[in-house]
């Protein structure tokens, strides 16, 4: 049972990702883009939980919540960015 569900996991997750580097690299804005690599930090992240899950272990909780930060403060710089070049101040 854990053969199947591991192939399961591997397979959604790898297209899932795959579809977000696709987004990334075709993405026409630079919100497309923030948004599909919070989405690829967010799978990585399942994964990575999924495996904890899998092998009843916690190892992974500290990247997992180094990821989470990561993704976090970046779509808030990104997101800033986009805000000042919108509406520039006089």
């Amino acid at each position: 049972m854990n053969g199947i569900l591991l192939i399961a996991i591997m397979v959604v997750f790898g297209v899932a990702a795959i579809l977000s580097v696709v987004r990334i690299v075709r993405g026409p804005s630079i919100l497309d883009r923030t948004v599909a690599s919070d989405v690829l930090l967010t799978e990585v992240m399942c994964v990575l939980g999924a495996d904890m899950a899998i092998n009843g272990h916690t190892r992974n909780i500290p990247v997992m919540l180094i990821i989470a930060a990561v993704s976090v403060f970046g779509s808030i710089a990104v997101a800033n960015y986009v805000a000042r070049r919108d509406n520039p101040t006089p």
